[in-house]
C-alpha cells in the first residue's frame, strides 16, 4: 500500500481525533496543526506505525508570527520524512508568546537535541525534559532572543536598506 496524505490523515484522525486542529496542503507538503499536549504522542505514533514509519526528522524550528492572534504568535514546526516511501509531512503547534513551553521529542529523535537548543537560543522556547537545554550559538548571559521579529534586521542608521528588503514591514515607521 502506497503512503499517501489520505492514509496519514485517516490514521491521525482515527487515533487522535480532536487533537488534530487543521490540515492543509502547502506546496508539496501536507501540514497538520495539532494540540501542543499531544505532539509527542503524535510524533511517536508517526514514527512507530508500521504503515507510516516517519523515522527521519528533517527539521524542527521555532517561528515567531507577531501578526497572529495572541494565542498563535509562536509556533514550532516539525518536518518528518518516511525515507523508504520518500514521503514528507509537517506538523505545527501554535502557542502564545507568553507561554513558550513545549515538550521535548529527544527521546524519539536524538537529532532534535540540537534543533530544540537552537529554537531555545533564538526564540526562547523551553523544551521540557530536554537533556541539556542551553544556548549553542549566542552567549549564555544574553537576555534576548534575536530571531524574534521585534528586532530589526538592518542597521537603523543606514538609509540605503531597511527591513522591507527582507520581506518584513519596516519597524518603527
Amino acid at each position: 500500500m502506497a503512503l499517501t496524505n489520505e492514509l496519514v490523515a485517516d490514521k491521525l484522525a482515527d487515533k487522535f481525533g480532536d487533537a488534530i486542529l487543521s490540515t492543509e496542503q502547502q506546496y508539496d507538503f501536507q501540514v497538520w496543526t495539532v494540540k501542543r499536549e499531544k505532539i509527542v504522542e503524535i510524533i511517536q505514533f508517526l514514527y512507530e506505525d508500521a504503515a507510516l514509519q516517519y523515522q527521519f526528522l528533517t527539521t524542527m524550528c521555532g517561528i515567531h508570527i507577531p501578526a497572529n492572534t495572541a494565542d498563535k504568535q509562536m509556533c514550532v514546526m516539525y518536518q518528518l520524512h518516511n525515507l523508504p516511501e520518500n514521503h514528507r509531512i509537517r506538523l505545527k503547534v501554535y502557542f502564545a508568546e507568553a507561554d513558550r513551553n513545549m515538550p521535548t521529542i529527544t527521546p524519539i529523535f536524538r537529532t532534535a537535541n540540537w534543533m530544540e537548543r537552537e529554537a531555545y537560543d533564538f526564540y526562547g522556547i523551553i523544551f521540557k525534559g530536554h537533556p541539556n537545554l542551553k544556548k549553542i550559538l549566542n552567549m549564555e548571559d544574553q537576555e534576548f532572543f534575536p530571531m524574534m521579529k521585534y528586532f530589526p534586521l538592518e542597521d537603523g542608521t543606514r538609509e540605503d536598506k531597511d527591513d522591507t528588503m527582507f520581506g518584513r514591514k519596516a519597524l518603527n515607521k
